[in-house]
This record gives structure tokens, sequence and C-alpha cells, in this order.
């Protein structure tokens, strides 16, 4: 008779045995609808050239519109994909997430780049993001559209900015401040803008063609077309070009 020891280590070796196939037998047990999702993300998640190619065609499936030589890397999340619109060569790196909760959506013009773990959210029925031709979208940056979010062509955004077009009120001490709602407005920046590494835009600012935003500034008034503006909140310290009440200058 087997010692209680030798009962363990058989009922461990059992056990052992049982998980290493258990989500073989579970993928055995799904449904044919199951089976089509896993494959699906596996193919949506996997580094390849052949995963990519069927990305590329399954989103052409799905998407409003996509144009041709368009990238999509691994692990996306793409909410409502028939209210996104991808224009030619639009590239959208690994772990990035697209939510269009309105009709209008969201629109990449041609040559827009979202590096990774870019986070687009058009937020509330009304909103939504265009961002324009050529426009470079640094790693982490987190853009909503409560009311709208229009960003000119040829803009370039560095990593870890943040554009909110939502400020909560929070007047009332005796209301929750969710409960109290916000102020909300369409936000814009213009053409050929700059907005360094960990910029904020808030509601009620919009950034005029060729503004430069130095790094860390928080943008709340409008910054006009040109300026170079710095700090928090952001103040405008010059033009591009020429010193604020100063001589000309050159940059390089």
């Amino acid at each position: 008779m087997g010692s209680a020891s030798d009962l363990t280590k058989s009922r461990r070796l059992v056990d052992d045995t049982t998980m290493d196939t258990f989500f073989t037998d579970a993928y055995r047990d799904l449904p044919a609808e199951e089976i089509e999702r896993y494959h699906r993300t596996v193919f949506l998640n996997m580094d390849s050239p052949a995963a990519e190619r069927l990305r590329n065609e399954y989103y052409r499936t799905v998407l409003r519109r996509m144009g041709d030589g368009v990238r999509i890397g691994r692990g996306v999340t793409i909410i409502n994909p028939e209210r996104i619109s991808l224009g030619d060569n639009v590239v959208i790196s690994d772990d990035c997430t697209l939510i269009a909760r309105s009709e209008r959506g969201i629109t990449l013009g041609s040559g827009a780049r979202l590096m990774h773990r870019v986070y687009l959210d058009t937020e509330g029925a009304d909103g939504f993001i265009e961002i324009g031709e050529r426009v470079y979208i640094g790693t982490a940056c987190l853009l909503h559209g409560h009311k709208g979010l229009v960003i000119g062509a040829d803009s370039l955004l560095a990593q870890n900015i943040t554009i909110t077009p939502y400020s909560h009120i929070f007047e009332d001490p005796d209301k929750p401040i969710i409960a109290q709602g916000g102020h909300t407005r369409m936000v814009t920046i213009g053409r050929d803008c700059y907005l360094g590494m960990s910029v904020t835009v808030l509601y009620s600012a919009d950034i005029g063609d060729g503004a430069v935003i130095g790094s860390g500034a928080v943008v709340v008034k409008p910054v006009p077309p040109y300026s170079v503006a710095v700090g928090v909140p952001a103040k405008v310290i010059r033009s591009r070009g020429r010193q604020v009440g100063g001589p000309a200058s050159r940059e390089g």
C-alpha cells in the first residue's frame, strides 16, 4: 500500500498533466464564433509579416475607409471601426487605441503616424478627432475629442502629450465634482505646429499655425500663429525668428 506522500505525488502529477492541456481542452469545446475570435486575437497580436498582411486585409473590410500603404501594428485596439477613416500610408504602431464613439468618428490624413501606445478617444456623441496629413503623434500621447479636436497638416507632437477639450466644474463643495458637469469646446491645433514632450492642452486653448510649445507647458489660453510659448501656464516668449520686444534672430 502506498504512502500518503506517494498519493500526494500522484495527485500532483494528474493535476500537472491536466493543466498542461487546460487551454487546449477548452479550445476544443469553443463554439465556431469563439474560435474565430480566438484566431483574430492571435493574428492581431502576432509579430510577423504574414500577420501584418492579414491585419491589413481584415481592417480593410471593417474600417469606414482605408487607403493604400497603411501599416497597422500589433495589439491595436479599435472600437467602432466603421467610424474610422485612414488615408494613404498611415502608420498605427503597436498597442495604440482608437475609440470612435460618434458618427463623425476619427480621421487620419494621408501620411499620419501614430507611435506606440497613442490613445485617441472621441469621448461623446458630439466628439470627433481629425488629424491632418503627415502629422506625427509621439509615443503615449492621449488625445480626446469631446466637442472636436482638429490637428493641421505637418504638425509634430512629441511623446506623452495630453489634449483634453474638457474641464470639470467644481465650485459646489456639497455636490460631487463628477456630477457638476464641465466646460468643453472644439480645440484646434494649426498646421506646422511643434508641441514638445509632456505638453498639456486644455479646452480653453487653440494653437495657431506654426506655433511652438515648449516641453512641459500647460496651455490654457490661445497661442497666436508662429509664436513660441513655454511654462505653466504657457506664455508667449517670442515669435519664431524674432525675440519679443527685441531684434530679429536666427535659429540654427
